[in-house]
């Protein structure tokens, strides 16, 4: 979110939607179960090895399950933000979504930083895992990314994903609040997680 960035966008009317991802002609491949996609171009060596390491977490063959009671492959558990040198602030994600609609991280002021997603994946193999998040300043969107996760298999360790560096805006104008709409989804649509958190942006960390 860098200031020039800020200060461009303030053109942009509230309601107006950029998103053309529909249009980039890209189609996600059909779903498939865990037992479809192993026995799927078996003859393939390399394919084998791949499938071999997304399942590297699975064990000897047994379905991981998580949380039996939760019907989703994903399991989305608390989002850090990252700053060299300080400890990762963090969200607990569990929470509810007004719980977490209240909760606030502080960042100094041109700081780098990456955000920080941790989930399990359980059952089966997920494709095209991602990350997606809208930020918006006083009702006017402001910045917008869409970060490819990537594809996972079933583990009974937490996944952790982090989103390359960015820099805080800078400078007084820049200053303020900044309320996030976050989304964890997937290449077949699946919507495991979405939530609104807010980012104050100040002078220092406190």
């Amino acid at each position: 979110m860098a200031e020039e960035e800020v200060q461009a966008d303030q053109a942009v009317a509230a309601g107006e939607d950029e998103d053309n991802e529909e249009n980039l002609g890209y189609k996600p491949p059909a779903p498939k179960s865990l037992d479809e996609i192993l026995k799927a171009d078996e003859e393939d060596e390399s394919l084998k090895k791949y499938k071999e390491q997304l399942l590297a977490g699975a064990g000897s063959g047994e379905k991981v399950v998580i949380d039996d009671a939760n019907p989703l492959n994903v399991i989305v558990k608390k989002l850090a933000i990252s700053v060299e040198g300080r400890q990762d602030m963090e969200i607990d994600l569990t929470q509810s979504k007004e719980a977490i609609k209240h909760s606030k991280i502080v960042l100094k002021e041109g700081c780098q930083y990456r955000v920080k997603i941790f989930f399990y994946v359980q059952r089966d193999i997920v494709a095209g895992l991602r990350y997606e998040q809208k930020v918006y300043r006083k009702g006017v969107r402001v910045d917008k990314g869409n970060h490819m996760v990537g594809s996972y298999g079933p583990k009974k360790d937490m996944h952790v994903y982090q989103t390359p560096l960015e820099d805080a805006p800078s400078g007084m104008l820049a200053r303020g609040d900044y309320k996030i709409e976050s989304r964890f989804t997937d290449d077949d649509k699946h919507l495991y997680l979405e939530w609104e958190w807010h980012l104050s942006i100040k002078k220092d960390f406190e």
